[in-house]
C-alpha cells in the first residue's frame, strides 16, 4: 500500500493541525534546528494546504492582466510574478503566486482562498471570455525549501535550478516535479510543485538530502518576522495593496484593471494614509490591539508571534505618525516600529 506525505510525515515526528480545513504539519519538534537551517543550511515546509488554481483558455493572460494588480499579458511560459487580487476600490483580497505555463497559468493562493478565488474570477468571466478554471489544490502537492543550500539541495536529488522570476520542471522517474523561484517568504528558496501521489516520495528526498522539516507553527512565526502579510489580518477590505507594502507586486504602467483608478489617485497624490510595518513588542497583546503615541490612536497591530524577548507583529501605522524607530504604546506593551524585508514602499524599477 503506498504511503501518504502525512504518514511519512508522522513518522518523522510530525504534530498536525488544521488550516483552512485541510490537515497540515504543525510543528516536528526542532524548530530551533530549522531556524538554523534557514539561516546556514536548507529547511522544509509543506504548503499543500495552500490553494493551487488552473487558469486556462486562449483569454487567460488577458483575463488575469485585469483581474489583478501587475502586468500579466507580457508574460512568457517559464516566467512568474506575484499579484494581487483587489475590489473595484482596491481593497485586498488575497496576494497570489502566478507561474504561467504553455496552456494555462497555476495561481498559488492563500490557504483557503483557492475556491474564493475561483468564485470571484466566475463573476467576471464573459460568454465571450475563453477562459477556464479548475481546482488543482487536493490533486497537488506543494513544498517551499528555503536557505542558502537550496541549489544544492536542488542538483542532489536531480531537479532543475530555476532563475529568478521564473520556474521550469524536471521529470523523476516518469513524474513532473515544477520548480518556481521563490520560497513565499523574503528568505531565498523554491516552490515545488507535484503530483498529488508523489508528495510523500518527494518529500523522503528532501529530507534524506539533508533538508530540515518544519511546520505551520515556524511558517506563522517567520511570515510575522519578515513581514508577510496574509488575508484575515493584514489583507483585508480595511487596507489596499499599497499600504500593505506590496508596490513590488503591482504594474503601474498597464492599462484599466480593477481597481486600478484608486489605486492610479493614491501613488499621484501620495495619498497612502497609513502602511504595515514590523513592531518590536515588550509583551504579548491580542491583535486588534491599538496603536497610541501619547492619547492618539495612530495603528492597529494585525498579528503577533513570540520572540525570544517580548513579541514580534505587524501593524498598521499612520504615515504620518512615522515610521522605523517610532516608539508607541500597544495596549500593555512598549512597542517599536521595524521595517521588515517582505515589504516595498515605491515603485518597482520595472513598475
Amino acid at each position: 500500500m503506498m504511503t501518504t506525505l502525512q504518514e511519512v510525515q508522522a513518522a518523522a515526528g510530525a504534530t498536525f493541525m488544521t488550516v483552512a480545513d485541510q490537515t497540515v504539519p504543525q510543528q516536528f519538534g526542532q524548530d530551533d534546528d530549522a531556524r538554523q537551517a534557514i539561516a546556514a543550511g536548507v529547511a522544509l515546509c509543506d504548503r499543500s494546504h495552500w490553494g493551487r488554481v488552473r487558469v486556462g483558455g486562449g483569454d487567460r493572460l488577458r483575463f488575469l492582466h485585469n483581474q489583478t494588480t501587475n502586468a500579466m499579458e507580457p508574460l512568457q511560459p517559464g516566467q512568474s510574478c506575484d499579484t494581487v487580487f483587489v475590489t473595484s476600490t482596491a481593497r485586498t483580497i488575497d496576494l497570489v503566486s502566478a507561474y504561467v505555463l504553455e496552456d494555462h497559468v497555476c495561481l498559488v493562493t492563500s490557504p483557503g482562498y483557492g475556491s474564493k478565488l475561483m468564485q470571484w474570477m466566475d463573476r467576471f468571466i464573459f460568454f465571450a471570455d475563453k477562459v477556464e478554471l479548475a481546482d488543482l489544490t487536493e490533486t497537488t502537492t506543494c513544498f517551499s525549501i528555503m536557505g542558502p543550500e537550496s541549489d544544492r539541495l536542488l542538483q542532489q536529488v536531480g531537479l532543475a535550478i530555476a532563475a529568478p522570476q521564473t520556474h521550469t520542471t524536471t521529470d523523476i522517474n516518469g513524474r513532473t516535479v515544477r520548480v518556481a523561484a521563490g520560497s513565499g517568504l523574503a528568505t531565498p528558496g523554491y516552490t515545488l510543485i507535484c503530483d498529488r501521489d508523489q508528495g510523500a516520495n518527494l518529500w523522503q528526498q528532501l529530507t534524506g538530502a539533508g533538508a530540515i522539516p518544519f511546520g505551520q507553527d515556524l511558517w506563522e512565526s517567520l511570515r510575522i518576522q519578515q513581514g508577510r502579510p496574509m488575508p484575515g489580518q493584514e489583507l483585508t477590505e480595511d487596507y489596499n495593496p499599497l499600504e500593505a507594502g506590496l508596490w513590488h507586486t503591482i504594474s503601474f504602467f498597464k492599462g484599466c484593471y480593477i481597481g486600478q483608478e484608486t489605486i492610479a489617485r493614491l501613488d499621484t497624490y501620495k495619498g497612502v494614509k497609513q502602511q504595515l510595518w514590523g513592531i518590536r513588542l515588550s509583551d504579548w497583546v491580542e491583535p486588534g490591539t491599538a496603536l497610541m503615541v501619547d492619547d492618539a490612536k495612530v495603528g492597529l497591530l494585525t498579528s503577533i508571534t513570540p520572540a525570544e524577548s517580548g513579541a514580534i507583529g505587524l501593524a498598521y501605522l499612520r504615515t504620518k505618525a512615522g515610521g522605523p524607530g517610532l516608539t508607541v504604546q500597544v495596549g500593555t506593551a512598549q512597542g517599536e516600529i521595524l521595517e521588515v524585508p517582505f515589504l516595498t514602499r515605491e515603485r518597482s524599477p520595472l513598475g
